[in-house]
């Protein structure tokens, strides 16, 4: 006798929908889009079921067990490994384990349907889930060694099978996912500048709206710490004016680090220092800072002197050390070296004559540019077009044709 092997299921919800009233209609809209089989959007409503705090979590793994497996061959890879992940969230909290199985269940039984991209994405959320197993653990436990092992060989892997999808299948919550992972990885065993990479990263391919407050905040604060300290960050407007992450640390105890990126990304001394002295009791706080105080304030002092360069026009970009030694807030002794390190770190180009104290750049580092800056470079593109008019006029005039 042939048996609807979607009756258990639709019965299933039935009786949850009576069971529960609060949720009763979605329940049935639940079974009627099963019993219609309209995969589509019943996977968009499993989604968004899994998604509401309304539901009471402790029923999930059941949901999935009886519901989402019976269909499971019908539902598109990427929306199953997004259920799966959602069920596994509701258990992370109390039993560890049982949601690593959850993905360990699906990789192993749903290989060959789940593909490159889902795969990717089931992988990565199991990084996430035994990175906070290392974290209840402790990182110096012997078997924390063997987790990030295992952890670092999957994220080099999930970031091969990510080149390959490269223009082809890989949507944004599948690179979301594996740079989740990845940013968590580096936040745990550093360093602060692959940390950062990552992170940003994150924020290419994930939505704001789609994390929580306290999330925003940590990765905000998180995210400036690896700038202020990462070796080889230098482009601090990647995240001031280009990303709105440091917003979520206004009004917050924190808001005095976006006071310091700011501060950074426009390479001013003067503001750099006075948020550091009004702020020093905050900054004891974070050990990163103070075990790095050094390669953040050589960090400041170098943008300081890009800065410097960058607001002038090409044709007088030859500076003298005495004027740089003011500018930058360096004893004039020290501008020598301040300069050969941003050559040598690739910040900006050109050549220095040590007997005259000047230095002529030809090439200064791009960089993300805030409004001030966007309008002060207007005006001398617009001084430079006047300019090659006033060039062209002239060659007109003296030219003699024949």
């Amino acid at each position: 006798m042939f048996v609807d092997p979607a009756t258990p299921a639709v019965e299933y919800l039935e009786n949850m929908a009576t069971l529960h009233p609060q949720v009763s209609k979605e329940y049935m809209d639940l079974s009627r889009l099963f019993s219609a089989k309209l995969w589509h959007q019943l996977t968009l409503a499993m989604i968004s079921f899994l998604s509401d705090n309304n539901v009471d979590k402790s029923n999930h793994m059941e949901f999935y067990e009886k519901v989402v497996q019976a269909c499971d061959s019908s539902l598109n890879p990427e929306s199953l490994a997004i259920i799966a992940s959602k069920v596994a969230d509701s258990l992370a909290e109390s039993d560890n384990s049982s949601a690593c199985a959850v993905f360990e269940t699906l990789l192993e039984t749903k290989k060959e349907k789940l593909g490159t991209g889902a795969t990717v994405y089931v992988r990565s959320k199991l990084v996430l889930l035994k990175l906070k197993r290392v974290e209840a653990m402790g990182a110096d436990v012997p078997e924390s060694h063997s987790f990030l092992r295992d952890v670092s060989s999957t994220l080099e892997d999930c970031e091969k099978k990510l080149m390959q999808l490269e223009g082809v299948d890989g949507s944004a919550s599948v690179r979301s996912a594996y740079y989740e992972a990845s940013k968590a990885y580096r936040k745990l065993v550093g360093p602060p500048e692959l940390f950062f990479r990552e992170g940003m990263m994150f924020l290419n391919y994930t939505p704001l709206e789609t994390l929580r407050p306290e999330e925003l905040f940590t990765l905000a604060t998180d995210l400036s710490l690896a700038a202020l300290t990462g070796d080889g960050v230098y482009n601090f407007g990647e995240v001031v004016n280009d990303n709105p992450i440091l917003s979520y640390l206004d009004k917050t105890e924190n808001a005095w680090l976006m006071s310091l990126m700011q501060a950074m990304a426009v390479g001013d001394v003067a503001k750099f220092q006075e948020i550091s002295q009004r702020h020093a009791q905050d900054i004891q706080k974070h050990v990163v800072l103070v075990t790095k105080a050094t390669t953040v304030q050589e960090k400041i002092t170098l943008l300081a002197l890009v800065n410097m360069v960058f607001e002038r026009p090409s044709s007088e970009r030859t500076l003298k050390f005495d004027e740089i030694a003011k500018q930058i807030c360096v004893a004039p002794d020290r501008v020598e070296w301040v300069i050969m390190r941003a050559l040598s770190l690739g910040l900006m180009k050109g050549s220095m004559d040590q007997i005259d104290g000047t230095v002529t750049v030809s090439w200064v580092m791009p960089r993300v540019l805030d409004v001030e800056q966007l309008k002060g470079l207007a005006i001398r593109f617009g001084e430079w077009a006047g300019q090659v008019v006033k060039e062209k006029d002239y060659m007109m005039q003296e030219t003699i044709f024949a």
